[in-house]
């Protein structure tokens, strides 16, 4: 294959890797559920941490904090 026949490159996407998003999606039994994300908000992973760690992650990662979009919040004692 040739360099001219190769198809053409897709565009440079940029993103500030230096921000940190964070969407909460669920919290219960003292866990916290949520997407973390690093440059691009809309490219994530999901996480569960115990609500101190979660508190300590954020502060340290100085986080953006999204929309809530709840699965559903129950109480400890809803779910057993």
């Amino acid at each position: 294959m040739s360099v001219s026949s190769l198809p053409p490159s897709p565009p440079v996407v940029s993103a500030d890797i230096s921000r940190r998003f964070v969407r909460i999606t669920r919290e219960r039994h003292g866990f916290v559920e949520f997407y973390f994300a690093i440059g691009w908000p809309e490219l994530s992973l999901e996480l569960v941490l115990p609500r101190a760690a979660f508190d300590d992650f954020c502060r340290r990662n100085a986080v953006t904090f999204l929309d809530h979009t709840p699965k559903s919040h129950t109480t400890d004692e809803e779910e057993t």
